[in-house]
């Protein structure tokens, strides 16, 4: 693809939108965020300043700044604050941490989560997607959002917490749909600058979310805590996180067993969820799709349920879950504080300063993916080259603080995706759907289908 020249002016001469006092653009970003970001990229170039609050803000819109920026994170720039919901939910965990308390917790979580451990959680993923398809007749009805996470929850339960904790699906479920909810609210609104003791309505929805979700994983700890005293041997997430020690052969808390479990059930269900939501949407307005997609498991599979071997099989599927995840990216804002002699593109950023970077918009920025409204999975077949720059497609983050949960997520998106269209097509129509920005890209309500046979 031909360069595009950079659009950096010099420090001061930056245009950016008008701002209201005290609350910044606080308005327009809560009143549609996707939209906003989108506005400022086409409105006013690649490094736009902006505020939220009080809070001095860059928006950057070039794939090589983006990339920068988060290889910087923990050297000169560090994790924005994102408020106390956020904090409610995700503890001190991996995502949340930082500096030495952050690098020890990505060495004892992430060998959980290494492509070798997620190979023994595929078989699972697809047990799942079976007993649910049995279920499924011609001509059915069903919501496709509350169905693929009703799913993905079941795996995510599986395989981390294993068969302890059996029927304590629905409230963790539950739980973790308020939290979702409550998140994105105080994100886009004005509860984002109250201090802590502030205990509005939805803060204490929050609050007993968080306590449902604090009991019953305190529960599957203690259970699992007491099969390893009987010398059981476990082979889920939270199994490895129990017996993983530091240098020092300290292990994980209580508190950051709690954390960790979070953290990776989000990245194992909510993003999948929502990336398999999405891709079922985009293929029901695209048969010729559809058809490759049919075409692929009928010459790979012949009829048997896929294993994690066919991951790397399945070209075309995963080309359709990428471009799903291109559209529709699950972290679609990422933000970082310059510290001390922090700079993007060569330029100075002033200590303080919120730097942000969008993969909604980026993705969904023609100087990179051309059409970038339109489905096209066969940009990234494997023989028509490279077809955005670099760091261009970042649904997962990047650099040190990318999501660990990624590996996992793209295998199930591939293996439940493979196993469901063997069997049926989820014809929603050709509406498309609203998007609501939470925690990740949600459908803003259901999302009908009708079951129709391949």
């Amino acid at each position: 693809m031909r360069g595009v020249t950079a659009t950096l002016l010099p420090p001061g001469t930056e245009r950016g939108p008008r701002r209201w006092p005290f609350i910044g653009n606080l308005p327009a970003f809560a009143r549609d965020p996707l939209a906003f970001f989108e506005s400022l990229r086409d409105g006013y170039g690649d490094w736009v300043p902006w505020a939220l609050g009080p809070q001095r803000n860059v928006l950057v819109s070039r794939p090589e700044h983006a990339g920068e920026l988060l290889g910087s994170v923990e050297k000169t720039f560090r994790p924005t604050e994102l408020g106390w919901a956020f904090r409610q939910l995700l503890g001190n965990g991996v995502v949340v941490a930082t500096g030495a308390d952050w690098r020890r917790k990505r060495a004892l979580v992430q060998p959980a989560v290494r492509p070798r451990q997620v190979r023994s959680y595929a078989a699972t993923m697809v047990e799942c997607t079976d007993a649910l398809v049995r279920d499924w007749a011609e001509g059915g009805r069903i919501d496709v959002h509350r169905e693929m996470a009703g799913l993905t929850q079941r795996i995510a339960v599986r395989t981390l917490f294993g068969s302890d904790a059996a029927g304590r699906e629905a409230p963790i479920s539950a739980a973790m749909a308020t939290a979702q909810r409550e998140l994105g609210a105080e994100f886009r609104g004005l509860t984002l600058f109250l201090p802590p003791w502030v205990r509005t309505p939805g803060r204490r929805r929050m609050r007993r979310a968080v306590d449902v979700l604090d009991r019953e994983i305190a529960h599957v700890i203690r259970e699992h805590e007491a099969a390893s005293a009987r010398g059981a041997e476990r082979d889920d997430l939270l199994s490895r996180l129990l017996a993983a020690r530091d240098e020092h052969g300290g292990p994980l808390s209580r508190k950051e067993l709690r954390d960790e479990s979070i953290t990776l059930y989000i990245g194992g269900h909510e993003t999948t969820s929502t990336t398999l939501t999405w891709a079922w949407q985009l293929l029901s307005a695209a048969p010729a799709a559809r058809d490759r997609l049919a075409e692929e498991l009928d010459r790979v599979l012949g009829g048997r349920l896929p294993t994690y071997e066919d991951y790397e099989r399945l070209a075309w599927t995963r080309q359709v879950v990428k471009e799903a995840l291109r559209m529709y990216p699950p972290v679609w804002l990422i933000s970082a504080v310059a510290g001390d002699a922090a700079s993007i593109g060569g330029r100075s950023v002033p200590a303080g300063t919120a730097v942000w970077t969008s993969p909604w918009s980026m993705h969904r920025d023609p100087r990179w993916f051309p059409d970038p409204g339109a489905f096209r999975p066969e940009r990234w077949d494997a023989d028509a080259g490279p077809l955005a720059v670099e760091q261009a497609w970042i649904p997962f983050g990047g650099g040190p603080r990318a999501c660990l949960g990624a590996r996992f997520a793209l295998v199930e998106a591939v293996l439940v995706l493979a196993v469901l269209a063997q069997r049926f097509h989820l014809d929603s129509g050709p509406e498309p759907v609203a998007v609501f920005p939470g925690l990740t890209l949600q459908p803003a309500g259901p999302v009908p289908a009708t079951l129709r046979r391949p």
